[in-house]
C-alpha cells in the first residue's frame, strides 16, 4: 500500500512538472454537452491542487461548476484527466499575479476589459497515465508484439 502511494505521488509530481513546461489543457463543464476547449492554465509552484484561467465572461466555461480537464505532455508520455470545480477568482492579487503580455494579447481592453474574468480550477481527483517509452516497449510496438499491462507504464488514481 505504501509503495503504491509513493508511486502515485511520483506520477502526480511528474504531471505537475510537465504541466509547467506546457500548461495547455482541454477543459469543459461536466454535463453541459458542449465540447471542451483549449485553455492555458496559470500554474503556481506552491499550489498543487488548483490552477487558474483567464477568459471572457461569455466563454462556455465562464459560469463555472463541475469540470474536467485533459492534459497531454509535450513528449506524449504523461496523460491526465483532471476532475474539479471551476469558480470565479475574485481576489485582485491573484488576478494581477498571473497577468502577462501573452494574456493581454487575448483581451482588447487589457486588464480593464469589462469582459475579462478569471476562473480558479480546484482539483478534486485525477487519473494520470505515465507511458513507458523504453526501448523494449518501442520494439514490441514496432514489431506488433503484445505489450503486457505491467509493461505499458504507470497509472495513478489520485485524490487531490
Amino acid at each position: 500500500m505504501q509503495a503504491k502511494q509513493e508511486e502515485d505521488a511520483a506520477v502526480r509530481e511528474r504531471m505537475w512538472k510537465e504541466m509547467g513546461k506546457s500548461p495547455f489543457v482541454m477543459i469543459g463543464l461536466v454535463g453541459s454537452h458542449q465540447h471542451s476547449e483549449p485553455m492555458t492554465a496559470q500554474l503556481d509552484k506552491d499550489a498543487n491542487s488548483e490552477f487558474w484561467f483567464y477568459c471572457n465572461k461569455d466563454n462556455r466555461i465562464a459560469k463555472g461548476g463541475e469540470a474536467m480537464a485533459q492534459f497531454v505532455s509535450k513528449g506524449h508520455d504523461i496523460f491526465a484527466c483532471i476532475h474539479g470545480t471551476l469558480t470565479q477568482e475574485t481576489r485582485p492579487e491573484i488576478f494581477d499575479k498571473y497577468w502577462s503580455n501573452a494574456t493581454e494579447a487575448w483581451f482588447e481592453g487589457g486588464k480593464q476589459d469589462p469582459n475579462v474574468m478569471m476562473l480558479r480550477f480546484e482539483l478534486t481527483d485525477a487519473e494520470i497515465w505515465e507511458g513507458d517509452q523504453s526501448v523494449g516497449g518501442l520494439f514490441k510496438m514496432l514489431t506488433g508484439q503484445t505489450i503486457k499491462p505491467d509493461e505499458a507504464g504507470k497509472h495513478a488514481e489520485v485524490a487531490l
